[in-house]
């Protein structure tokens, strides 16, 4: 009241114009609440304060595994073959629970292998190890005989394709969500990639077709659809090395069938393929079969 007061009579006794004095009580209101504000959340943040200290550690922590790391060796071929040799691995979160032990496999270039385990046995980490989302506590991962530490972490996954037992989905379209395993694909390449997956029929079927919008205010699809979806990803990325991680276990019976016919296609020919599975009966194809214990 007082400013808008003061603003009036300097107006009226011409050292301001009307248009100036508007402009320099807006801009005068704006910067007031701005600096308002932070004094209204203070009680707040002093009571937080602890839990601010963690967030702060958490973004200024820096990873033992940094994919943005540009060191390490691109080799310009990958043969394929994976070794564990006397691997012994504990997740960090829990120390005490030691998940392999002295635990060695070998995968020749070009092989399809099967592991078959109970739940909690430590199938998944093997495909975690292999990806190199975690370093073993003791022993050594190899690829093509030298240590996956010595490679260049980005390149390394580049030559992976991985089927997650639950695929993640991005909120956008369909094309997107397939053309992320290879940015420079063609529509042609996207297609074909789909149809080998089974997954352009229901594609297609789709109100927007490849342009319909999925996950968040967008279409939801059956965990069968997302299978086929991470399947068609892994087609068109071509990688040498295939990881299937339970990829059938979560899908409902009707879409069973078609998901398996697609896997099927995906492990035929020369990649060296592991496939992680809770019952040996899901596993046709594997040719070796290896429970982590």
């Amino acid at each position: 009241a007082l400013l808008l007061w003061y603003t009036a009579v300097a107006v009226k006794a011409g050292h301001l114009s009307l248009v100036t004095a508007l402009k320099e009580y807006i801009v005068f209101s704006f910067a007031t609440f701005a600096l308002v504000e932070p004094f209204g959340l203070a009680p707040y943040i002093l009571k937080r304060r602890k839990s601010l200290t963690s967030v702060f550690e958490i973004i200024d922590r820096v990873p033992k595994i940094d994919p943005d790391d540009a060191s390490g060796l691109k080799p310009p071929n990958v043969y394929g073959s994976i070794e564990f040799r006397s691997i012994d691995f504990c997740y960090p979160t829990r120390p005490e629970m030691m998940v392999l032990s002295n635990f060695s496999l070998k995968v020749n270039g070009g092989q399809t292998i099967a592991v078959v385990g109970v739940s909690g046995s430590g199938k998944s980490t093997i495909i975690s190890l292999i990806e190199r989302f975690y370093d073993p506590t003791a022993g050594q991962v190899l690829l093509d005989g030298r240590d996956l530490k010595l490679f260049n972490v980005r390149w390394l996954r580049s030559h992976m394709g991985l089927v997650p037992q639950d695929p993640v989905i991005f909120s956008t379209t369909i094309r997107e969500n397939i053309i992320y395993a290879r940015h420079n694909a063609t529509e042609s390449e996207m297609k074909e990639a789909a149809r080998i997956a089974n997954a352009h029929h229901f594609i297609s079927s789709l109100p927007h077709g490849y342009d319909t919008h999925v996950g968040m205010r967008g279409v939801d699809l059956t965990p069968g659809q997302k299978q086929r979806i991470a399947i068609a990803r892994v087609v068109l990325k071509n990688a040498p090395i295939v990881l299937l991680d339970e990829a059938s276990s979560a899908i409902e019976s009707e879409s069973s069938r078609v998901v398996q016919e697609a896997l099927d296609t995906l492990i035929m020919g020369n990649k060296t393929t592991i496939l992680i599975a809770h019952r040996a009966a899901m596993m046709k194809h594997g040719e070796q079969d290896d429970d982590p214990h």
